[in-house]
């Protein structure tokens, strides 16, 4: 939507700070905590006002752990909060449907955690609830804001690999390995919409999308080498239906060709490799774990004569929240872009950060890509 005509856009372009309240802001290390609480900080724009949690007595030790001023034990109170403009939903998966519709029904701009649904059918019906509402929403594929890979796109826009051949993905997803963590088991169950495809490769396959351009003819196979996972707290086999490889290929826009490999665990080798190759040169990107949403990357290029890789330094302009630091800071890094990103976005009416239209867009392309195999 153009979000320069919502009221949240108002508000930003007149210098107030946009109020956010996060659903799932714990006091125990959860993500929303690793994440956005430190990205919401680093950017100036934004303050934290609310938070929900499980229980009003957990929210309450949540806001006194974080400095936020309104705790609430339930969404419905979070949402009715006039101080709260933005709401982020950062739960299971299970719960976006739910409580993105609470968001939305209240009149509220939502920012949700990917997958945006569990499947395409909720994507879409959230997405048509936003539009009937009419408020700008976001949805958590922040790879595609990350500086390296926004250096990486306008290196490739630039010619430096010339014409791109084909590029090649290989990832390792940390879960959906031999062991599991005790608190770690929904991820596990396919059901509950949160695997190797939903998680580390569609983030690695959205980024790749935003450098290289959407891929064409995109076929995705699920494997199931594993069934079952150990728990590492009582030894005992955890069932596992989510699939623990994830295998693509595809052409890109212009001929090239695309290939995936996700794999569960982690490799004593390699976790993190995304290569380009073009008739000039050659781009590589790699991360010690397969999630390149939250994960340090660096990048290496060569071209012309040159035989070996060199290091590339991402350039200072791509860095729009220097109070983080890439690597001490990775869960936090793009999520924080993404923020900064999206404020822009209200004041100046344009849509670089993925909505939740674009997250229908995705839930399609990776279910279109499974029938198609």
């Amino acid at each position: 939507m153009n979000t320069s005509e919502s009221l949240l856009a108002e508000s930003a372009r007149s210098g107030k700070p946009i109020g956010v309240g996060i659903i799932g802001l714990g006091a125990h290390g959860g993500w929303a905590e690793r994440s956005h609480l430190p990205a919401l900080r680093a950017v100036p724009g934004y303050e934290l006002r609310a938070l929900s949690a499980s229980s009003k007595q957990s929210a309450e030790r949540s806001g006194q752990k974080h400095g936020v001023p309104s705790a609430f034990g339930t969404a419905a109170e979070l949402v009715a909060c006039d101080e709260v403009d933005l709401v982020v939903v950062a739960v299971k998966v299970p719960h976006h449907r739910e409580l993105v519709r609470t968001a939305l029904s209240a009149g509220k701009s939502v920012l949700c955690e990917w997958p945006l649904g569990n499947g395409l059918a909720e994507a879409e019906e959230m997405a048509r609830l936003a539009r009937g509402r009419a408020v700008p929403t976001v949805v958590g594929l922040q790879a595609r804001s990350h500086p390296a890979l926004a250096h990486a796109r306008h290196l490739v826009a630039d010619g430096y690999v010339g014409e791109v051949l084909s590029t090649t993905v290989v990832g390792s997803g940390g879960a959906w390995g031999a062991t599991v963590g005790p608190g770690d088991h929904y991820v596990l169950d396919a059901a509950n919409g949160a695997t190797l495809l939903t998680i580390p490769f569609s983030h690695a396959l959205d980024g790749l999308a935003s450098v290289l351009g959407e891929p064409e003819e995109l076929r995705i196979q699920l494997v199931s080498r594993r069934t079952s996972a150990v728990d590492t707290e009582s030894g005992r086999p955890v069932p596992m239906t989510a699939a623990d490889q994830v295998v693509a290929s595809g052409r890109l826009p212009g001929g090239a060709v695309a290939t995936f490999h996700y794999r569960g665990g982690v490799s004593r080798g390699t976790n993190f490799r995304w290569e380009i190759n073009g008739t000039e040169g050659d781009l590589v990107l790699t991360a010690p774990i397969g999630h390149p949403q939250l994960s340090p990357l660096t990048l290496e290029g060569g071209r012309g004569t040159s035989t070996a890789l060199t290091p590339m330094t991402v350039p200072e302009s791509y860095v729009r929240v220097p109070r983080l630091e890439p690597r001490a800071d990775a869960s936090a890094y793009a999520v924080a872009h993404a923020y900064r990103q999206f404020l822009e976005d209200l004041r100046e009416g344009t849509s670089r950060v993925p909505d939740f239209a674009h997250g229908v867009a995705r839930h399609r392309s990776i279910a279109s890509a499974i029938a198609a195999a």
